[in-house]
């Protein structure tokens, strides 16, 4: 009796696991339709999607466009050295491993628990070139070697918001001396009408780097709804026509705005200090929530 009782269990496969973590409860909840993929959570905001047997496989729409700029960043298939800042479920250190085979990428992840619930639940494949550590954000940054990395992924939540330490100049100029000279930093932020602060987000940046696009739904872009908005920015021109032409192709088509365009949208908006930056606004109740 005992043995059919194990057996059932495990016919009926994974089940969803629940744990404390540092910045709140994260939850792993399995995909009934993929026999290893999975959602994280934390506090019921969706994190990450990971299927472990499809690594290329995105399910979220912020992190294909994340990576359609690192798959624009060089060649196909030439590793990269890259700097994670945020890394939940690690779904784009494993998709760059899997898409650019000895790339060194280097995940910066503030939750300690969460880290231990990724490593346990979730493992690595071994010699996949990704290591992990805890750390805060912005002070693994600053003490990264100059002109280290090829790109930096930015995708950093405290509680649905982007710390205010790393929506300052003073953040961004740090990001550029890690960056090699024709780098590419790459964030996912949130914002909507009246994008105060992608405003900002977007004179830091123009003050340090040269190049800008951003990559959004149009209707975010339209102020009609709060979302995800992608900012890439380099020294170097971006490249943007094979960004945009994947943009537009995805399931849920975004747009590509550089240039002119993003030039009104700073208007007179100046670059915000450490004194005074600010989180990324609240998400308004259901944004991104599951359930």
């Amino acid at each position: 009796m005992v043995e059919a009782d194990a057996d059932a269990d495990a016919d009926a496969g994974p089940i969803p696991v629940t744990r404390s973590v540092d910045c709140g409860t994260a939850k792993l909840m399995p995909d009934v339709d993929r026999p290893r993929a999975w959602l994280l959570t934390v506090d019921g905001a969706p994190q990450s999607y990971v299927d472990l047997d499809a690594p290329t496989d995105l399910e979220f729409e912020y992190a294909r466009r994340l990576a359609a700029v690192l798959d624009a960043a060089a060649a196909p298939a030439e590793p990269l050295d890259v700097l994670h800042l945020g890394g939940g479920a690690l779904t784009l250190p494993r998709y760059l491993a899997a898409t650019r085979p000895g790339s060194r990428q280097d995940v910066v992840e503030a939750d300690r628990g969460l880290l231990a619930l990724v490593a346990e639940e979730l493992p690595l494949p071994p010699d996949c070139g990704i290591t992990v550590r805890a750390a805060d954000a912005r002070t693994a940054l600053e003490a990264a070697p100059e002109h280290s990395a090829d790109v930096i992924v930015a995708d950093v939540f405290g509680g649905s918001r982007v710390p205010a330490h790393l929506a300052s100049v003073e953040y961004a100029r740090a990001a550029a001396r890690v960056l090699r000279p024709d780098g590419i930093y790459a964030a996912n932020l949130a914002d909507s009408a009246p994008f105060a602060f992608l405003r900002s987000q977007l004179a830091n940046y123009a003050s340090v780097f040269g190049h800008l696009c951003v990559i959004a739904e149009p209707a975010v872009l339209r102020g009609r709804r709060f979302g995800n908005i992608v900012v890439a920015a380099s020294r170097v021109e971006l490249p943007l026509a094979q960004v945009a032409r994947r943009a537009a192709a995805d399931v849920f088509p975004a747009r590509v705005e550089h240039g002119a365009a993003l030039r009104r949208l700073i208007g007179d908006t100046v670059p915000v200090h450490d004194a005074q930056a600010v989180p990324s606004p609240r998400p308004p109740d259901g944004a991104f929530s599951i359930g």
